[in-house]
């Protein structure tokens, strides 16, 4: 489905919807050139598995230290 203007498209929104979850595309039209497409959303269904990376990721002894310029500038010091 081809939706000729914006303001069409903010008219009918909830119809556009509807007709992206039966399954169609709608495409967005500004200025007669093509701007943006409806489609339905996937989405990422993987499942996470928590503490995976557990012991890869190192952080160093002085991440929270500021270099003295930095810190000087932010009046830290």
């Amino acid at each position: 489905m081809i939706v000729d203007t914006i303001t069409e498209a903010k008219t009918h929104l909830s119809a556009l919807i509807e007709k992206v979850l039966e399954g169609e595309e709608v495409i967005i039209k500004k200025a007669g050139k093509p701007v943006a497409v409806l489609g339905k959303y996937s989405g990422n269904n993987a499942q996470r598995t928590p503490g995976i990376l557990k012991g890869e990721i190192k952080i160093a002894a002085d991440f929270d230290s500021l270099p003295d310029d930095l810190s000087e500038a932010f009046g830290m010091i």
